[in-house]
């Protein structure tokens, strides 16, 4: 059954001692009780926290998650918020499950946040994906793009409603919750749970689902390589137009935007750990990206920032 919590307080000491219960590695590092005012709304499900809480006061505060995976937005007209490798901007979304995130704000600030204990949330993935193995972990703070920063709100808004109306405690109702917010963590951030379900999508499609599996590994070993679908579908010994309706009827996309993610993904990986020597259009170049223009296009549709950006700042 969960648990709610409804706060309105005007006491400085409240704040810190409900969101440690919450969240023990944050820290209010200093906070203003001049025009002080707390109000707290949150609902404890068996793996997930919802909460939503507005806090008017000058703040400094940080988290660091060591057992958690965290989820967060903070709306706030006079505030800043950073990782310790690039900005945050206020009113986007960000999750972590390791990375110190810091924020500040004078004023009013509306904060909305979903917190798993990692291992449950591991194997809540590991269930979802079909995959034994995943290990779960989040590879960057800042969502995919703006459009699933969007989702991430809505869906946001969503589970807390439904959380706080309790349904009567309904276990089947609480569950379905968990698991729509955690798919909503890790389709709107970078993640090694998408590779794993684009994987596990296949396993209950028969042969086709054992070929794609085959070229999505092919694919995944081969992708910093000049190969061409064709080869993928010489590889793993089916025809091209073969090799496209599998994939369209397993795992509902193409061998070229399969091929296209992979190559992306490298790529950003490449950019977070540029040393400094190699311009953007190199590593473009390298992954299979010829045209620099669409390749910076793409990146910033998908990791909601530019490929300079994540070169000079690291994430």
């Amino acid at each position: 059954m969960a648990e709610i919590l409804r706060m309105d307080s005007d006491d400085v000491d409240d704040v810190e001692e409900i969101w440690k219960t919450f969240v023990p590695s944050a820290s209010l590092l200093r906070i203003d009780p001049a025009d002080f005012a707390f109000r707290w709304r949150s609902a404890t499900l068996k793996d997930v926290s919802i909460v939503r809480y507005s806090l008017t006061a000058e703040v400094h505060a940080h988290v660091q998650p060591e057992d958690q995976l965290f989820a967060c937005r903070v709306v706030t007209s006079d505030g800043r918020l950073r990782s310790r490798r690039s900005v945050i901007e206020p009113g986007m979304p960000w999750a972590t499950d390791s990375a110190q995130v810091e924020a500040e704000w004078k004023g009013i600030a509306e904060v909305s946040a979903l917190i798993f204990d990692r291992g449950r949330a591991q194997q809540l993935a590991r269930r979802i994906t079909g995959d034994d193995l995943l290990s779960l972990r989040l590879t960057s703070v800042h969502p995919r793009s703006d459009a699933a920063a969007r989702q991430w709100v809505r869906a946001f808004d969503h589970l807390l409603t439904s959380a706080l109306a309790g349904d009567d405690g309904d276990e089947l109702i609480e569950a379905g919750l968990a698991r729509h917010a955690l798919t909503t963590i890790l389709t709107c951030f970078p993640s090694t749970f998408s590779s794993a379900l684009v994987k596990g999508a296949g396993e209950g499609a028969g042969h086709g689902g054992a070929t794609v599996r085959r070229a999505l590994a092919y694919i995944d070993d081969n992708a910093h390589l000049p190969i061409t679908v064709e080869d993928v579908a010489e590889a793993v010994h089916i025809s091209t137009r073969g090799l496209q309706y599998s994939f369209r009827r397993s795992i509902d996309t193409t061998p070229t935007e399969y091929l296209r993610r992979v190559r992306l993904d490298g790529a950003h990986r490449d950019l977070r750990n540029g040393a400094g020597d190699e311009s953007v259009a190199q590593i473009a170049r390298r992954w299979g990206f010829g045209n620099s223009s669409r390749f910076n296009a793409l990146y910033q549709q998908t990791y909601g920032r530019s490929a300079r950006e994540t070169l000079e700042n690291g994430d």
